[in-house]
C-alpha cells in the first residue's frame, strides 16, 4: 500500500508542473499591463518601466517562470500587487474559507443524495424515483449563481432566517487559531461564533451542493441498480436473506466504488463553483480572491490560488484511490 502511494505522488508531479506552466502562460497572454493598472491612467511611461523593472516584468517570460518556480518550490509566490503583503499570506487566509464551505456543501450532498439514490434504486420506477430523477436534472440544469440568489431572495431577504453576506458577523469576535472559523470556535469554546459561522455557511453550502448532490444520486441510484442484477445478489436473495440485508451487505459496498470516484471528482468542481458563491455571497474565500485578483492582473496571488486549488484537488484524488482499497479488499491485489 505505502509503495503504492508513493508511486501515484510521484506520478501527480508532472501534473503539478504542467498545470503552473498553463496557468503562468495564460497569465502572461490576457490582454493589459499590470504597472499600468497599478500606476493609473495617470502615469508616466517612464513610471511604468521603472515599475515594471522592480515588479521583473521586463524579463523573458522562461527567465520569470524559473523565479516562479523557485519560489514555488519553497513556497514564496513573491508579493501581491494589490495590498503588497506576500501572496502565500492572502492565499492561506482566504483558503479555509472556501475549505469550510466545501466541506458543507459535500456533506450536504452526501447526506441527501446516497439515501435517496439507494432508495429510488430500490424502489426503480416508484414515483418517488421519478420525482428523484426530475429533481436531480433541475439540480444539474440550475447555474450555481442563481440557485445561490434564489436562496439569497427566499431565505435571507424575505424569510430572516440566515445572514445572506460574509462568513461572520461584525458583532462577533473570534479569536484566530488555525484559521478554520469553525474550528478555532470549537476549540475556544466560543459557541456564540460556532453557531453564527455555521449559519452564514448553510445557504451557500446548499447552493454550492446542489449540483454535486444531483450528479451523485443519479450515480448511486445507476450503481446500485447494475450490482443488484449480479449473480451473487440473485443468489443471495435464493437463500432468503432479507432484501435489506442483501442490500446493506451485498450490494451497497460494492456500488460505492463509482460514487466515491464521483465525490473525489465533484470536489474539484466545489472549488471552482465557490468562485461564483463566494461572490454571490460576499465570503472572503478563494473564489472572491481570484475574482479580484484576475481582474487586477494579480499573477503572484493568481499562481499561488491555482497552485493550493491544484494541490488540494490532486490530495482529494489520491485519497479516493486509496480508499478503493479499504473498500473492496480485491483491488489491494
Amino acid at each position: 500500500m505505502l509503495e503504492y502511494i508513493i508511486k501515484r505522488v510521484v506520478a501527480l508531479i508532472p501534473v503539478l508542473f504542467g498545470i503552473t506552466l498553463l496557468v503562468f502562460l495564460a497569465m502572461h497572454f490576457v490582454p493589459g499591463d499590470v504597472a499600468q493598472t497599478l500606476i493609473g491612467e495617470k502615469g508616466g511611461q517612464e513610471e511604468v518601466v521603472k515599475l515594471r523593472h522592480e515588479l521583473g516584468l521586463d524579463k523573458p517570460l522562461y527567465v520569470q517562470y524559473g523565479i516562479f518556480l523557485e519560489r514555488a518550490l519553497t513556497g514564496n509566490f513573491g508579493v501581491s500587487y494589490q495590498t503588497m503583503e506576500p501572496a502565500t499570506s492572502a492565499v492561506m487566509r482566504a483558503f479555509p474559507v472556501t475549505i469550510q464551505l466545501s466541506l458543507v456543501a459535500i456533506f450536504f450532498s452526501l447526506v441527501i443524495a446516497i439515501p435517496a439514490g439507494i432508495f429510488a434504486a430500490v424502489r426503480q420506477y416508484s414515483i418517488f424515483d421519478n420525482l428523484l430523477m426530475g429533481g436531480a436534472v433541475l439540480g444539474i440544469s440550475m447555474p450555481v449563481f442563481w440557485t445561490a440568489v434564489l436562496l439569497m431572495m427566499l431565505f435571507s431577504l424575505r424569510l430572516r432566517w440566515f445572514p445572506f453576506t460574509g462568513i461572520i458577523s461584525n458583532s462577533i469576535s473570534l479569536h484566530q487559531i488555525t484559521g478554520f472559523q469553525l474550528i478555532d470556535a470549537a476549540i475556544t469554546g466560543n459557541w456564540r461564533a460556532f453557531s453564527d459561522v455555521l449559519r452564514h455557511l448553510i445557504l451557500p453550502g446548499i447552493a454550492l451542493g446542489a449540483l454535486p448532490m444531483a450528479i451523485i444520486a443519479r450515480m448511486m441510484r445507476s450503481s446500485l441498480l447494475e450490482v443488484l442484477q449480479k449473480d451473487y445478489v440473485n443468489t443471495a436473495r435464493a437463500k432468503g436473506v432479507r432484501e435489506l440485508k442483501v442490500i446493506n451487505k451485498h450490494a451497497l459496498r460494492n456500488a460505492l466504488l463509482p460514487v466515491i470516484t464521483v465525490v473525489g471528482l465533484q470536489f474539484g468542481n466545489l472549488l471552482c463553483g465557490a468562485i461564483l458563491t463566494e461572490t454571490v455571497f460576499a465570503m472572503p474565500g478563494i473564489g472572491r480572491l481570484a475574482v479580484t485578483s484576475i481582474l487586477f492582473r494579480d499573477y503572484p496571488v493568481v499562481e499561488a490560488l491555482v497552485l493550493f486549488t491544484a494541490l488540494a484537488v490532486v490530495i482529494v484524488n489520491l485519497m479516493v484511490d486509496v480508499s478503493y482499497a479499504y473498500i473492496d479488499p480485491r483491488i489491494r491485489y
